[in-house]
């Protein structure tokens, strides 16, 4: 091997030990993700709603399930709440887009009411 080539070699591994001993490089931090949205579960159980109100953040989906062996609804006072008849262990999710104080009942069994408040 020629000293010329030797002395290339030689500089490549002192470069690459130094490289490798060196501090990382510095990674720009990314850009933040869109909103994420959340998910929470409302039960109905024992002709209850439960959590009977609940606070959520604006983006959160909603579900409800039915865990009675009785059939209920989710109805609120405008077209957002409208759930037709859940019979048992069925679900009915509403993402809330909106702020806002949400009131719905089961228009089966009145006396069953839940608030969902969005800010």
């Amino acid at each position: 091997m020629s000293a010329a080539v030797r002395i290339f070699a030689a500089s490549v591994l002192v470069t690459c030990m130094v490289a490798a001993h060196a501090a990382p490089p510095v990674v720009a931090a990314a850009p933040a993700a869109a909103a994420v949205s959340h998910a929470v579960t409302v039960e109905i159980k024992d002709f209850m709603y439960a959590p009977r109100t609940m606070t959520v953040a604006v983006g959160t989906t909603v579900t409800w399930r039915n865990r009675d062996a009785e059939p209920h609804t989710i109805r609120g006072a405008d077209e957002l709440l409208r759930s037709g008849a859940l019979d048992q262990d069925e679900i009915y999710s509403v993402r809330f887009d909106k702020p806002g104080t949400y009131r719905y009942g089961c228009s089966i069994h009145p006396q069953m009411m839940g608030t969902i408040i969005v800010q």
